[in-house]
C-alpha cells in the first residue's frame, strides 16, 4: 500500500494532462532513480502505444513500463523468499538474508539498518526499519550487491615490500593512440594510462629541432610531441588515480646534448615529485624500497653510468657534475632485443604500402647498432631503476644488482617460460623485469599478459590503446587493490628459494572448488543487426591462469531477449592456483553457428569475487561502463 502511494506521489505531477510522451517517460524514469537503457524503454514505450495507436501514454501503462524495466522476477523471487508478508523485510530478515545467501557472516541488524537506509526510496518504510522490494531492487543493482569484493576497492594488501614483489600496470608505446607505424602520437596516450592506473610509461626520446628533444615512434611516420608536454602532463596527472610511484621508462635515443635538456626538463617540471637520490641518502642500496616508501615520487628508468654507489659519490665530490660529462654505451636504449625492433620507413619511403611491397622483395640488412652516449646529468636522475641489458639468468645471479633491471621481448621472454620456468621465476623474485611487444606488431596488438604473470614479471607491458582480450585481462586484474596500479605478487613469486613454475603447481597453493550459477541478464545492449531492442544473447565464463587451470564454459542461447533473458544454468571450475587466475564474462549475440557478436565483458581476479547473489556489471570493448547492462548471478566457492 505504501510502495503504491510512494509511486503514485513521485510521478502524479508529470500526469497532471493525463498523458506523457517518450520524453517525459525517460525523465520520470530519471526521477525515480532508476537507471535505463534508452534502447530498451523506448522499445517498450513503443510497445504500448501501438496498441492504441496513439503517441502517449497514461498513468498506468508508466506503471506497466515500469514493472517491466524495473521489477525483476528473479529479485521479485528472492525477496518472498525472505519477507513473511510478501511485503517488506524487517531488519531482522534482511541480516538473515545477508548471513544465508550472501555469506557476510558479520552481518548485524546495525548493516541491515545501513543498508536500508542507504537504499530505501519510502520515507515511512525507512523510518519503521524496514526495506520495500523497492528498496531490495535499488540495493540488489547496486555496487553493494557487485561481483567485485568491496573491500578490494581500497588498497588492502601490504604496501611496505620491495617494488620487485609487485606486479606493476605498464603501458607500452604509451604516446601512441593508434598503430606504430603511421599512427598518430598524443599526449592523451599518457593522460589516458595515469587515469587507468598505470604505473610505468614508456617514453621514446629523440633528437628534436632547436635543441628540444621529442617523443614518437622512431623512423616511422607517426607524429611528434615535445618531450617537454609530455613531462607537465605526467607532472600533472601522476597521482590522480593512485598515490604510488610512477615509472618512467625511457627509450632514449637522443645526443648527450639533448639528455641534458631531458634532464632539465625532469628536475624543473616535476620538482619535489621526481626522485633524484635513495631513500634517507642510503650510499649502499642492498634492497629495493618498496612503493609506500616512494609515494608521489616519480622514477626514471634509464641507462645508467656506473652504481648508485658511485653515482652518490660523485654528486658528494662535485654537486655541478664536472667529474665526466658523458659517458660511453653500446645502446642507452631500453628495450635490447634487436630483432624484435619496429620495421621502420628507409628515408625517401611515402607510403607503408610501397615499403611492404619492397620489404617482402628485398631482404633487409639487420641494422648496425649506433653508438651512443650518455650524458651524466640524466644519469644521476637513475636511481633504483637501471635499466641493464639482458645476458642470462645466471649472469644475472652473479652480477645483477638490485636495483637493476632487465626489458626481455615477448618472443625471447616466451621461450625463457617454456625452457626456463623455474630460472625465470628465481630471476622475477630477485630482479624486476619488463616484457615488451616484438617489434612486428605493426597495428599495435597485444601479446596474452597472463603467461609472463605466471612467472612473476612484474612490467608486463602493453599497447594500452589497443581494444582486445589482452587489455581486459590488464584492466581486470589492476582493479584489485583498489586499482592503484601495484598488485602483490604471491608468496611463492617472491620467496627466491621458490621451485614454483606455471606447469609444477606442486603443493604452493590451496585449490579453490568454484560454482557459477548463471540466473539471468538485464537490458543487455541489442545486436547491431537489430533495429529493435532484441538480440540472441551467451555467456562464456573463462578462467585465465596457469595452463591447468585455463578452462572456458559456455551457456545456452536465449533468442530474442537482450532486456530480460533468463538462463538458470551452473558452471563449475576447479582451479589450482586461484592467486593467479582470472575469471572473464562475455556476453555475446549469436549471429550464426560459427559467429557471434561482443556484447560486453567483465573480467576480474578470482579471488576478488564476492560470493553469493550478485550483480556483473557489463564493460564495452574500450573498457566503458554499459550501466544499466549487467548479469546476475549466484556465487560460491571453497
Amino acid at each position: 500500500m505504501e510502495e503504491n502511494r510512494w509511486f503514485l506521489s513521485t510521478i502524479q505531477n508529470e500526469f497532471r494532462t493525463g498523458k506523457i510522451d517518450l520524453d517525459s517517460t525517460m525523465k520520470l524514469l530519471e526521477k525515480l532513480q532508476m537507471p535505463f537503457d534508452f534502447i530498451h524503454v523506448k522499445h517498450v514505450f513503443k510497445k504500448t502505444i501501438d496498441k492504441r495507436k496513439a503517441r502517449t501514454i497514461n498513468i498506468e501503462d508508466f506503471r506497466a513500463i515500469y514493472r517491466t524495466i524495473v521489477h525483476r522476477l528473479e529479485f521479485h523471487e528472492l525477496f518472498r523468499a525472505y519477507s513473511s508478508n510478501c511485503k517488506i523485510l524487517t531488519d531482522t530478515e534482511l541480516t538473515e538474508f545477508l548471513r544465508r545467501e550472501q555469506y557476510e557472516t558479520e552481518a548485524c541488524e546495525t548493516t541491515a539498518l545501513e543498508i536500508i537506509l542507504k537504499y530505501e526510496p519510502i520515507e515511512e518504510v525507512r523510518k519503521r526499519r524496514q526495506m520495500s522490494f523497492e528498496g531490495f531492487i535499488r540495493y540488489m543493482s547496486s555496487e553493494d550487491s557487485s561481483v567485485f569484493k568491496s573491500d578490494h576497492r581500497s588498497v588492502y594488501q601490504d604496501m611496505n615490500h620491495p617494488l620487485c614483489d609487485y606486479f606493476i600496470s605498464s603501458s607500452h608505446n604509451t604516446y601512441l593512440i593508434s598503430d606504430q607505424l603511421v599512427g598518430p602520437s598524443h599526449l592523451w596516450g599518457y593522460i589516458s594510462a595515469l587515469l587507468k592506473g598505470c604505473r610505468c610509461l614508456e617514453i621514446d626520446c629523440w633528437d628534436g629541432s632547436s635543441n628540444e628533444p621529442v617523443v614518437y615512434h622512431g623512423h616511422t611516420l607517426t607524429s611528434k610531441i615535445p618531450f617537454d608536454s609530455v613531462i607537465q602532463v605526467i607532472d600533472k596527472y601522476a597521482f590522480v588515480a593512485s598515490d604510488y610511484p610512477v615509472i618512467l621508462s625511457l627509450e632514449n635515443h637522443c645526443s648527450p646534448k639533448q639528455q641534458e635538456v631531458m634532464a632539465d626538463y625532469l628536475e624543473s617540471i616535476l620538482g619535489d615529485k621526481l626522485l633524484t637520490s635513495t631513500i634517507g641518502g642510503e650510499t649502499v642500496v642492498t634492497q629495493l624500497p618498496s612503493p609506500e616508501a616512494l609515494k608521489f615520487k616519480v622514477l626514471v628508468k634509464n641507462k645508467k653510468v656506473g652504481t648508485i654507489e658511485e653515482s652518490m659519490l660523485r654528486k658528494e665530490l662535485d654537486s655541478h657534475g664536472e667529474i665526466g660529462e658523458i659517458s660511453d654505451f653500446e645502446n642507452v636504449s631500453d628495450e635490447d632485443d634487436d630483432d624484435e625492433k619496429a620495421p621502420s620507413y628507409p628515408k625517401g619511403v611515402a607510403s607503408k604500402r610501397k615499403y611492404e611491397l619492397r620489404s617482402s622483395a628485398t631482404p633487409r640488412k639487420k641494422a648496425k647498432m649506433k653508438k651512443i652516449k650518455i650524458a651524466i646529468p640524466l644519469s644521476d636522475l637513475v636511481i633504483y631503476t637501471k635499466s641493464e641489458k639482458f645476458v642470462s639468468f645466471e649472469h644475472s645471479l652473479a652480477n645483477q644488482k638490485c636495483y637493476e633491471n632487465n626489458s626481455i621481448g615477448e618472443v625471447r621472454a616466451r621461450k625463457f617460460v617454456k625452457h626456463s620456468a623455474r630460472e625465470f621465476v628465481s630471476h622475477t623474485s630477485r630482479f624486476i623485469t619488463r616484457i615488451y611487444p616484438k617489434g612486428t606488431r605493426m597495428n599495435s596488438s597485444n601479446y596474452n599478459p597472463q603467461e609472463f604473470w605466471n612467472v612473476g614479471c612484474q612490467m608486463v607491458a602493453l599497447n594500452f590503446q589497443t581494444e582486445g582480450i589482452q587489455m581486459e585481462l590488464q584492466n581486470g586484474k589492476f582493479l584489485d587493490n583498489g586499482g592503484c596500479g601495484y598488485i602483490l605478487k604471491p608468496e611463492f613469486l617472491r620467496n627466491h628459494k621458490s621451485t614454483f613454475t606455471p606447469y609444477n603447481v606442486g603443493r604452493y597453493s590451496k585449490p579453490m572448488s568454484l560454482s557459477i550459477r548463471l540466473i539471468s541478464g538485464h537490458q543487455l545492449p541489442p545486436s547491431n543487426l537489430t533495429k529493435t531492442n532484441k538480440a540472441d544473447p551467451l555467456v562464456q565464463i573463462e578462467i585465465f591462469g596457469v595452463p591447468e587451470d585455463q578452462a572456458k564454459r559456455k551457456s545456452s542461447v536465449v533468442k530474442s531477449n537482450a532486456l530480460s533473458p533468463r538462463w538458470e544454468e551452473t558452471f563449475s571450475f576447479t582451479v589450482q592456483i586461484p592467486e593467479l587466475a582470472l575469471i572473464r564474462f562475455t556476453v555475446e549475440d549469436e549471429i550464426s553457428l560459427v559467429a557471434n557478436e561482443f556484447l560486453g565483458q567483465y573480467t576480474l581476479p578470482l579471488l576478488s569475487l564476492s560470493k553469493g547473489y550478485r550483480n556483473i556489471p557489463l564493460l564495452s570493448k574500450d573498457g566503458t561502463n554499459l550501466k544499466p547492462a549487467s548479469l546476475f548471478v549466484h556465487v560460491r566457492y571453497y
